[in-house]
């Protein structure tokens, strides 16, 4: 089979400005770009002005979770819209990969974000992940194992120090992932069991990155201001302490860091920014090779226990309901707010379980507001309902002015960090994040349109080792997204649908076509991606 797309706007991924011309595919690869080809084709596509580039590729993802689902096109439904072709995932720590058979630690796996419920099997290591995925789901993907997967699927989500035994059986479990084709190694250390992982347990995972030149990707332990992850409430920066933490953990390495969704949770953490760039700044020059992703969001989701503290977690339900625990909590929560500029009126609830419809949108101020209760009675009852899995939307991660200054910094790459959750409330992110970014470059708020489509496309596959991906090149694979210009600087964001993407093609198949999809092409279209 073989395709030609005519009189195209080409962005290669390369950074260079865009040219004229015409790409002819065969079966799954790009054999000609040039300004004209004149050669016969069994689909000719004039694109009529329409722009071109290699298919976008989100840098962080976790839909490995839902590329093993019975019917997973409805998870990757909204990224394809979005042009995206191309996941990096397993990040934050929480991949579906990272145990081994007979795991007596399975029920422990996925934050309390995800879970194997409605999928096809599980898969602990990447060759059985791949021979499950490879040509069985929409998209091409690449998987990082996850630090917080390998952890409990050795010692358990316990709040210790692991034993040397179960520390031996992590690190083995991260080095044969890593020999199969994993990316890299993801660490959380905001979820159970990475937060309590201590600096030399770290050191240990980091050196197994860089004796496979793989990178390290870091959900940090904290992106505030405050935080309960330290117990000093004045003084430096948390967020700043936990960059400390990397610097120490990759100190005379040279490897690949990669600090996951740039973020700066409450207002008051906003004043990190200038000093976190100079910290990477530093760390370059010390050989480490330091980059940074964001989403186009202001928001950002998590779990709801996302501003306990790891003590209170660990307490058992009777301890919790002591009153002297309830006080120190509370006092606690509310210092911790007011040096943060953010509080319960920015939560809001996504979604909390079956039967509580009722909360879902609502932010926990306003709940305690109807209920009568305090804001923290009202956070911690939501917490119980919701067996301390409940999820939320919070805001402000970051303002326009930041996402604009990070669009054009040479080493930020683009990510959605989001997913399709069966209930409740969306992140925005799985609609038009990456039309958004597209839209700031032809607004001038963003990079330039070279740039801003090299850091979706070229800019990650060299990240991460993709071979033939992320360029439109001769010999690469024929994944493509035309988009028109025009429809997406005059677009309205924000209203959960995608916005001026044309087509998709995923390996030579296009999969996507005047706003409908190919479902039955999109079975087999997708291609595992081990990096090997």
């Amino acid at each position: 089979m073989r395709t030609l797309l005519k009189n195209a706007k080409i962005y290669d991924g390369t950074g260079a400005e865009p040219f004229a011309g015409d790409i002819l595919i065969e079966e799954d690869r790009i054999v000609r770009v040039a300004p004209k080809v004149e050669e016969d084709a069994d689909c000719v596509m004039d694109l009529k002005g329409l722009s071109v580039s290699s298919g976008f590729i989100d840098g962080h993802s976790h839909n490995d979770w839902f590329a093993i689902k019975k019917d997973p096109l409805p998870y990757f439904s909204p990224f394809l819209h979005q042009g995206i072709t191309t996941f990096i995932t397993g990040n934050c720590g929480i991949s579906e990969i990272g145990f081994e058979k007979d795991c007596p630690y399975e029920d422990k796996l996925g934050g309390g974000l995800f879970s194997f419920e409605d999928t096809r099997g599980r898969y602990g290591m990447p060759e059985e992940y791949f021979r499950a995925t490879d040509r069985q789901m929409p998209c091409n993907m690449a998987v990082l194992v996850g630090h917080c997967s390998a952890r409990a699927a050795a010692g358990g989500n316990e709040n210790r120090k692991l034993t040397p035994e179960e520390e031996r059986r992590m690190l083995d479990i991260l080095e044969k992932a890593l020999q199969q084709g994993a990316a890299g190694i993801s660490l959380g250390l905001m979820y159970e069991p990475g937060l309590y992982a201590d600096v030399e347990e770290l050191k240990k995972v980091a050196a197994l990155c860089e004796k496979y030149n793989k990178p390290l990707t870091v959900h940090p332990r904290a992106e505030s201001k405050v935080s309960m992850a330290y117990p000093q409430l004045l003084g430096r920066s948390h967020l700043l302490r936990a960059f400390d933490e990397l610097a120490e953990i990759t100190k005379g390495r040279k490897m690949k860091l990669q600090y996951s969704h740039a973020i700066f949770v409450g207002r008051r953490s906003l004043g990190a920014k200038e000093e976190l760039l100079r910290m990477m700044d530093q760390m370059r020059a010390e050989g480490v090779d330091v980059m940074f992703d964001i989403y186009n969001e202001t928001l950002g989701v998590s779990v709801i226990t996302v501003i306990l503290p790891a003590w209170y977690q660990a307490l058992t339900p009777e301890e919790k309901k002591k009153p002297l625990t309830r006080l120190k909590l509370a006092v606690l929560v509310r210092a911790t707010a007011l040096l943060l500029g953010f509080d319960f009126p920015d939560i809001q609830i996504a979604y909390i379980g079956p039967g509580y419809e009722k909360y879902e949108g609502k932010s926990v101020h306003d709940i305690a507001v109807e209920e009568k209760t305090s804001d923290l009675d009202a956070y911690l009852k939501l917490c119980e309902i919701s067996d301390f899995k409940g999820r939320v939307n919070m805001g402000p991660y970051s303002t326009p002015e930041i996402i604009s200054e990070f669009e054009k910094n040479e080493h930020c790459l683009f990510i959605t960090d989001a997913w399709v959750e069966e209930h409740g409330v969306q992140n925005p992110a799985i609609y038009d994040c990456y039309p958004k970014f597209l839209q700031d470059s032809l607004k001038g708020t963003g990079d330039t349109m070279p740039k801003t489509i090299r850091r979706m496309t070229g800019a990650i596959a060299d990240r991460y080792m993709l071979k033939d991906r992320g360029y439109l090149k001769e010999g690469y694979f024929a994944d493509l997204t035309v988009f028109n210009e025009e429809e997406i600087r005059k677009a309205q964001p924000d209203q959960e649908k995608s916005f001026g993407i044309e087509k998709v093609i995923i390996n030579g198949r296009l999969v996507l076509d005047g706003g409908k999809l190919d479902g039955e092409a999109l079975k087999t279209t997708g291609r595992a991606l081990p990096i090997l």
